[in-house]
């Protein structure tokens, strides 16, 4: 049994072109990036060409481009590294945002560090209110997701930035599930700090980059050999730096049919979900077009998942960093969701590969094993 992957928020295949553009530096490539002789010209160019790949792509310039090993990083440097330059001042964080901004900004709470949550609605989207109460405080900065690794729920970041800079704050964005699937331009959102990632948009793991404004004093976590204009050092991670460069390139010239493509796919999947009375999060707002994030009553997640598996579908219950975690969604949880309801969520986030006549068998074994598991719940009452 071929399974069927609908989960590319966790992560997607490497592009074949991709692939062939990393090979090169992964068989015969000798030369390190800070050397002097030619090998490490070469490598050097190699990198500064791929930097001005991710900056083309994501409307920014390649001297705002610092690369890091994962997106991951590149938000605990983003947290930990402005807010060492900005003492003493407050830093916000959505309710929604994923482990590797919350748990950063909890750990520079516990070592002096004023911090507080962004409220969000019903929708989940930041409400702008409870933003403005909590910039009375002077605060260093500001952090809020583009759009949700969970619901796909889009913020309005250039509003949010705009509300930000009026109080002297910097404002940081993971874009992590943004690029690729809708238009990301740095300038455009107004932010100073933005981050994204390559094995996201079909490029190889182990890259990611934070994009900076040269306004932005941020302060390294990584100490070394000074690479990154000392702002992350450690030898670069070469093939997998030209392979994100590539991944960027294709990623911007096929967002808009990639959009049109999975936006298709998830109204015919919403169509039919809705027959099955499931609850539909975040579907009234504006969402990144591959992802839907629904709950059946009574269904614990963790065990439809599992179930689908076994038929040969690939689905998430939330967010593949916290797969270890049978907790409850917060992201719901901070949406007003009962925890009932929101550990029966699943996410089901499709890709550039996926078909509507997938969409419609996994409809049909969805359906059974709905049928099937309320079945064994009623035995078992």
């Amino acid at each position: 049994m071929n399974s069927i992957y609908f989960d590319h928020n966790a992560t997607t295949a490497l592009d074949e072109r991709v692939l062939e553009a990393m090979l090169p530096w992964m068989r015969t490539q000798a030369g390190n990036a800070t050397s002097r002789h030619i090998f490490g010209r070469s490598a050097r160019d190699a990198i500064e060409y791929a930097r001005s790949q991710v900056a083309e792509a994501c409307g920014a310039y390649a001297s705002q481009v610092v690369f890091t090993a994962s997106g991951t990083e590149a938000n605990n440097f983003a947290i930990k590294g402005i807010a060492a330059a900005k003492p003493n001042k407050q830093i916000l964080t959505s309710a929604i945002e994923h482990p590797c901004v919350t748990r950063p900004a909890l750990a520079l709470q516990q070592q002096g560090w004023p911090t507080q949550q962004i409220a969000v609605d019903a929708n989940g989207q930041i409400d702008i209110a409870t933003l403005r109460t909590l910039l009375a405080v002077p605060t260093g900065l500001v952090s809020v997701m583009l759009a949700n690794n969970e619901t796909g729920v889009v913020q309005d970041l250039a509003t949010i930035a705009e509300i930000a800079h009026t109080s002297g704050a910097f404002i940081h964005t993971d874009a992590v599930q943004a690029l690729g699937k809708i238009n990301v331009n740095f300038s455009d959102l107004n932010v100073n700090a933005m981050t994204i990632s390559s094995h996201k948009i079909n490029g190889p793991q182990g890259a990611a980059a934070l994009i900076l404004d040269k306004r932005v004093d941020i302060q390294p976590l990584l100490h070394g050999g000074g690479q990154e204009k000392g702002l992350r050092s450690g030898t670069e991670n070469l093939a997998a730096i030209v392979g994100f460069g590539v991944a960027c390139t294709l990623a911007a010239a096929n967002t808009n049919h990639f959009a049109s493509h999975t936006q298709s796919l998830r109204d015919q999947l919403e169509t039919g979900l809705k027959q099955l009375n499931v609850t539909i999060f975040g579907e009234k707002v504006a969402r990144i077009p591959n992802t839907s994030f629904f709950a059946v009553d009574g269904i614990e997640g963790e065990t439809l998942v599992m179930a689908l598996d076994r038929k040969g579908y690939a689905v998430a219950s939330g967010s593949a960093c916290s797969s270890d975690s049978t907790e409850p969604s917060h992201v719901l949880l901070a949406m007003g969701v009962p925890a009932d309801a929101a550990r029966g969520a699943i996410r089901v986030s499709f890709g550039a590969t996926n078909t509507l006549e997938q969409v419609n068998d996994f409809l049909m074994i969805l359906k059974n094993e709905i049928l099937r598991l309320k079945q064994l719940t009623s035995i078992a009452a």
